[in-house]
């Protein structure tokens, strides 16, 4: 009977974070799609409206799954055994640009999907004027979540490399290390 290491307890938690990611991406793209264009908006002498469009609620849904991610990723990276403290320091590393990404992409995803909600004459998205998404913005939106996800990952592959070489049945999203330079069954997730 073969013995599961440590590892495959968190293969559910890594094919989240995958299908949480590729759902924001997804969500992104068709905000994109979907978005409020200038065409849309309408004129009463000085005040404009703008109607809601379905890339607010693709948006909030883009956020939503992007956060879930980057709290299971980080979750799933940090909990490595502390005294492998190679993979500790390795996990930070990486774990910080995947912040910065998130949070990058945050501010995008709630920027954008606030202007694709309704906006009506007089109040507008701020000081009365209605603003619109530029084109771009939500396509930048995934491909910061797709950074985040790999960031996330690679920091699971790190982790599952440095803590093998430590001790047997490292942790990790990534291949299990069983010598030097040697993968043992492809991905032992």
């Amino acid at each position: 009977m073969e013995r599961r290491s440590r590892g495959d307890e968190k293969l559910p938690l890594c094919a989240a974070v995958v299908v949480l990611g590729v759902a924001s991406s997804a969500c992104c793209i068709a905000a994109e799609f979907s978005r409020v264009k200038e065409e849309d908006m309408k004129l009463d002498g000085s005040l404009c409206s703008l109607p809601r469009s379905r890339a607010f609620g693709l948006g909030v849904a883009a956020l939503v799954c992007l956060s879930t991610a980057q709290v299971i990723g980080t979750a799933v990276a940090l909990s490595t055994d502390k005294k492998a403290s190679g993979g500790r320091m390795i996990s930070v590393a990486l774990l910080l640009p995947s912040w910065a990404a998130y949070g990058l992409a945050a501010v995008l995803l709630a920027t954008a999907s606030s202007m694709n909600g309704e906006q009506p004459y007089g109040k507008g998205w701020m000081n009365g004027d209605c603003y619109i998404v530029h084109d771009g913005v939500y396509a930048g939106a995934a491909a910061l979540a797709v950074l985040v996800v790999f960031l996330t990952l690679a920091v699971g592959f790190a982790v599952a490399a440095t803590g093998d070489r430590r001790r047997p049945g490292g942790e990790g999203c990534g291949p299990q290390l069983k010598g030097p330079g040697v993968v043992e069954k492809g991905f032992d997730l």
